[in-house]
């Protein structure tokens, strides 16, 4: 038994040249991670959901097409990435794409990066636009606060000026003993329907019964009060001639005229168009 070269001139099967790995050599990138893969037994997608590399950046660059990449160094991590998922050293790999893309990239400086991070916080400028906003919230505010408060100091002027110069309020305000007594003007109440003048036509409409919207115009068509009446209120109009009135649920209204009640059976929800003038009630 001879040790060495047989005599035929052929090497024993364990010293034989490794003619598949030569041939791996030969390769392309592309297409060495895919014979690798495909002897793996992984498809495209298995190693897409184990390096996350999308589908589509798998199979270019199976195919060598290292565009969709977006630049050398992110070739170079996704060869290497997709190298150890198919079990192949990256080494090779990398050192033929270098050779065949002009070479390693260079590294980022990480001095100035660091310097960078560092010096930005220091070069901020004060906050103006936190600054406008506070004193932008401060003025609506301090507006709000004296909005407010003219209107609670203004609430009776309001009412008055609302309602021109027919009176409206229903009961006399309590004043006391020792103050001199207000201009005589009728008040919405049963003693100034007593007392109603007699060159004038005087009319008090009161919600007694439940709530009614009311319509009351003057001679002239000029609208006196247009709303609605709450169970409980009282308004009285005014005129030297006339008063109109419209009452949307006649049924829950009492009336009074020139000091008298009207005793008419109005009907709960029946709209009432009515006229009164000077002197006795009368129904227009």
């Amino acid at each position: 038994m001879s040790i060495g070269n047989s005599p035929d001139g052929n090497f024993p099967e364990d010293e034989r040249p490794f003619e598949d790995d030569r041939e791996a050599e030969q390769l392309s990138i592309g297409r060495a991670l895919r014979q690798a893969r495909v002897e793996a037994g992984l498809t495209v997608d298995d190693v897409s959901n184990a390096t996350r590399v999308r589908i589509a950046i798998v199979q270019a660059i199976e195919q060598d097409d290292f565009a969709p990449c977006g630049g050398d160094v992110y070739a170079r991590g996704h060869i290497r990435t997709l190298a150890r998922a198919v079990h192949l050293d990256p080494a090779p790999l990398l050192a033929r794409y270098d050779a065949e893309h002009g070479g390693r990239p260079a590294p980022t400086p990480a001095a100035p990066l660091f310097e960078a991070e560092r010096i930005r916080p220091e070069r901020r400028g004060p906050n103006w636009t936190a600054a406008m906003v506070a004193a932008i919230v401060a003025v609506i505010g301090f507006v709000g606060f004296t909005v407010v408060k003219g209107s609670d100091s203004g609430d009776g002027t309001k009412t008055q000026v609302a309602e021109g110069s027919t009176p409206t309020t229903s009961k006399p305000v309590a004043k006391p003993t020792d103050t001199k007594p207000a201009d005589p003007k009728p008040d919405p109440s049963d003693s100034a329907i007593a007392a109603a003048p007699q060159d004038k036509v005087t009319v008090q409409v009161s919600a007694v019964d439940g709530r009614s919207w009311i319509s009351a115009k003057d001679h002239n068509g000029r609208m006196l009060f247009d709303g609605l009446l709450k169970k409980g209120d009282s308004k009285t109009f005014q005129d030297n001639s006339k008063i109109n009135l419209i009452l949307g649920d006649a049924g829950a209204i009492q009336l009074y005229v020139n000091g008298k009640k009207i005793e008419d059976d109005f009907q709960p929800g029946a709209v009432e168009r009515l006229t009164y003038t000077k002197g006795d009630p009368q129904v227009g």
